[in-house]
């Protein structure tokens, strides 16, 4: 099995397992590493941690004599880093991805029209088949699908497919029909009915417009959204992830996560951004910090300024390089979102604003400039994704103190065309971690997934190489852009607490502050580069319980 969450506490390796009775537990004979708010890298051979899942100490085997009364557990050797922290991502989307139609990495459109035509086969019915993950720029042709593609496999009920980055979505004519969509329709603000020549509507929709369609379907019980995270929670724990910035959640899905919390239902935290200044914020009118044992925390705002770079929606000043008649969609005047930046700051949430064009992210550092009086606020109002800014804007994030919370992964994911979009003399202000790192400005990293897919390792490795997967291109894309292995590990640690306003607590392994920490197979700052996301976790231990155990290729659960 891929994943197992643990109810209760093992220990791996053969280890004893842990008595609830015991006050201290000592970890020892591992080769550990923790980041610090400097950004220095501290090793360590033993980690101590009380019954309540506090760090008592980190440091070297004279700790043994000291804490000769606490539980010892052998670690036999292995790597300890704390535990990864994903500063941007979608937690119930992940989770809807086990029970929905997922087309992610599809290589072409037939063979996505096969998978349509396989999940109606393998759950028929009427309903709507909802879904996600499709991406043209992948597919022979790098045209946008249409509601024929569908039509021509699922005619008699409603398909909405969204787009792999979540600002497009694909609908099928029984979808468009249900959402009134015709020819005649006029392009939402913020929005565009994709047409072909003639001026018909295609059956894709682009940011705001996607609304027309997703309004009509029926939105997920408390209980799907429970089963969704229990799902997601099991994944994410096994690769790493201690906590998760869930950037986007409406008032169903934080009532979900607070039953869980007080259920002790959630084996990792939970940073949760609401979405939008709208009805979600109103309904939950003031900032909740560390609910349920410190695993749920509701203090962030998510606007979005503008789409994706992919479906060229992302709010570009000039011209889309290849495509001159386009400057992406903007979602907001300047008026309109400096008002909700000043209403939520105003309220006491941070605010994290979506910005993927040079436009988008001008717009959000205004919004902050006028919000902020011009300088630094305590409430550390963050960038979600930076992806490309102007040369001229980039000091502005250290000056402003904006967070400039990026995911490595949407660099190599997109460098096949980010540079046909924006051309050469723009791509020097895109995912340009080293320009912004340099200049003074926090990067908190992250994955957008399942924009992307979860595993923290591909990220670390996509910081430090700049590289895919497959190790292209040689040398790295635009390499004087990535970040050293230190710099990487703390974007994913201690920088993604304070982020959170949570680095009192997390992020490092450091007296005070909470056990989370992952064992892995490999010593990260010593191996090759090219073996940095291959990177296993073996144990992750969250508020000192162990919440996931690799057991190998055994599928018995006793492992």
């Amino acid at each position: 099995m891929l994943y197992r969450l643990q109810t209760i506490a093992y220990v791996a390796f053969s280890w004893l397992s842990l008595s609830s009775a015991q006050a201290d537990t000592l970890l020892h004979s591992v080769q550990g590493y923790t980041s610090t708010a400097t950004g220095e890298i501290r090793e360590f051979t033993v980690l101590v941690f009380d019954d309540k899942g506090r760090i008592l100490a980190a440091g070297s085997d004279e700790l043994r004599t000291v804490h000769g009364d606490a539980k010892a557990i052998d670690g036999t050797g292995r790597f300890v880093l704390p535990g990864l922290i994903d500063a941007h991502a979608h937690v119930s989307s992940q989770g809807f991805l086990q029970v929905r139609l997922d087309v992610t990495g599809v290589a072409s459109l037939e063979e996505a029209v096969a998978k349509i035509a396989a999940y109606d086969k393998a759950h028929p019915g009427s309903g709507w088949i909802t879904g996600r993950g499709w991406n043209q720029v992948l597919w022979p042709v790098r045209e946008f699908p249409t509601a024929a593609d569908i039509d021509a496999v699922v005619s008699n009920r409603p398909v909405w497919l969204n787009r792999i980055d979540g600002h497009a979505g694909w609908a099928n004519s029984k979808a468009l029909e249900i959402a009134g969509i015709d020819n005649d329709t006029p392009d939402p603000v913020g929005g565009k009915i994709h047409r072909d020549s003639d001026g018909r509507a295609t059956g894709t929709l682009i940011d705001n417009a996607m609304d027309l369609v997703s309004s009509k379907v029926p939105e997920p019980a408390k209980d799907d959204y429970r089963a969704a995270f229990i799902a997601a929670f099991g994944q994410l724990t096994s690769l790493g992830l201690t906590s998760v910035h869930d950037a986007g959640v409406d008032i169903s899905e934080i009532e979900a996560l607070m039953s869980m919390a007080d259920n002790g239902e959630m084996s990792m935290r939970i940073y949760a951004m609401i979405a939008g200044a709208g009805e979600n914020l109103d309904a939950i009118g003031k900032p909740i910090r560390s609910y349920g044992n410190d695993r749920l925390s509701v203090m962030s705002v998510k606007l979005v300024s503008d789409g994706a770079l992919g479906s060229r929606g992302a709010a570009m000043i000039e011209p889309y390089s290849d495509d001159a008649e386009n400057r992406g969609l903007p979602f907001w005047t300047q008026a309109q979102l400096d008002e909700m930046v000043v209403k939520a700051n105003g309220m006491g949430f941070q605010v994290g604003i979506h910005a993927i064009g040079d436009y988008g992210n001008k717009q959000s550092l205004d919004a902050f400039d006028k919000a902020q009086g011009g300088k630094a606020s305590a409430l550390r109002n963050r960038v979600e994704h930076a992806q490309i800014i102007q040369l001229s804007d980039i000091p502005r994030f250290a000056k402003l103190g904006v967070i400039a919370s990026m995911q490595a992964t949407h660099a190599t994911s997109d460098m096949n065309m980010a540079e046909d979009r924006i051309g050469a003399e723009r791509i020097k202000g895109a995912y340009a971690w080293r320009k912004l790192l340099d200049s003074g400005a926090v990067i908190a990293n992250g994955s957008d997934f399942p924009v992307e897919l979860p595993d923290p390792m591909h990220g670390l490795y996509a910081s430090v190489t700049r590289q895919s997967r497959a190790g292209m291109p040689d040398g790295g894309w635009y390499a004087s852009e990535s970040l050293t292995r230190a710099e990487t590990l703390h974007s994913w640690t201690y920088a993604a607490a304070y982020a959170a306003h949570q680095e009192d607590r997390l992020g490092t392994l450091e007296p005070g502050k909470w056990a989370d920490f992952i064992v892995v197979d490999r010593d990260y700052f010593k191996i090759p580069e090219s073996e940095i996301d291959d990177i296993r976790v073996l144990q992750t231990w969250v508020g000192g319980e162990l919440v996931y155990e690799h057991c190998g290729d055994s599928s018995d659960d006793t492992c």
